[in-house]
């Protein structure tokens, strides 16, 4: 299948593991996507901040030499950076790939991996992104200014202001509080927030979500322990509450608020 005609760039691939880079570019390619490698971390990060817009997805090992994954994720978001990252992981254990998520990295997956399902991964962050770089849901309400309670959220200008100021979410973040606004009050399991939010279908693995949503919570609440807004449903999921019977309908606004 060919990628679609808005999905521009290179698939940056950078591992120092030389199997690894071929096996991963074969499986781009043979999947119609131009594809680029790096074996060394600082060198992916100049290349990108050079040019940030030649790749269309970076493929991520944590384990570089140079500047590991994590510190090459950590300086792009900084910079404001949005190139979708899917992190490549040998390593057990799970703070690693948590860490890489709340650096700002789209997804991750861990090695061994099947390669068609890492194209599979990068094709969904890719649906997701759309053509302009942000959320390409076509779900009604999508270009709706949205509020809950203190919450607003403005999807053509991707911004979000707390309490009346603005709060820095990664794009990731900013789809997953995009989707509980449209969804509020409604009871989302994590292989809805999954299929939804990331793009692909039901996951032995949902500790991707619950990272996302405890990360979303230290920007949204004021006491992320004791959360107002995005409470946990024991056993199913997650809701995004109205606190104090807010009225809860969309609206539009000429500007964010002041």
């Amino acid at each position: 299948m060919e990628p679609q005609a808005w999905m521009r760039g290179e698939v940056l691939i950078v591992d120092d593991e030389p199997a690894i880079r071929k096996l991963v570019e074969y499986h781009f390619q043979r999947a119609g996507f131009p594809t680029s490698v790096c074996a060394d971390g600082s060198e992916a990060y100049e290349r990108i901040r050079k040019q940030p817009d030649a790749f269309c997805v970076v493929i991520l090992d944590i384990m570089l030499p140079g500047m590991d994954g994590l510190e090459v994720c950590r300086r792009l978001r900084q910079e404001r950076i949005w190139v979708p990252i899917i992190l490549l992981t040998a390593r057990e254990e799970e703070v690693d790939r948590i860490l890489g998520l709340e650096l700002g990295a789209d997804d991750y997956v861990t090695k061994p991996f099947s390669p068609r399902e890492l194209v599979a991964r990068a094709r969904a962050v890719l649906r997701r992104r759309g053509p302009d770089g942000g959320d390409a849901d076509g779900e009604g309400g999508a270009s709706e200014v949205l509020r809950v309670g203190d919450i607003v959220l403005d999807p053509v200008r991707h911004q979000v202001f707390v309490r009346g100021e603005a709060v820095e979410l990664t794009p990731k973040e900013f789809e997953l509080l995009h989707y509980f606004m449209l969804n509020r009050d409604r009871v989302l399991s994590r292989n809805q927030l999954l299929e939804h939010v990331w793009g692909y279908a039901a996951s032995p693995d949902t500790r991707i979500v619950d990272a996302h949503v405890s990360h979303l919570r230290e920007k949204i609440e004021e006491n992320p322990k004791d959360p107002v807004y995005l409470k946990t449903i024991r056993g199913v999921g997650y809701r995004l509450m109205v606190p104090g019977g807010t009225p809860t309908t969309g609206f539009r606004q000429s500007s964010p608020p002041a």
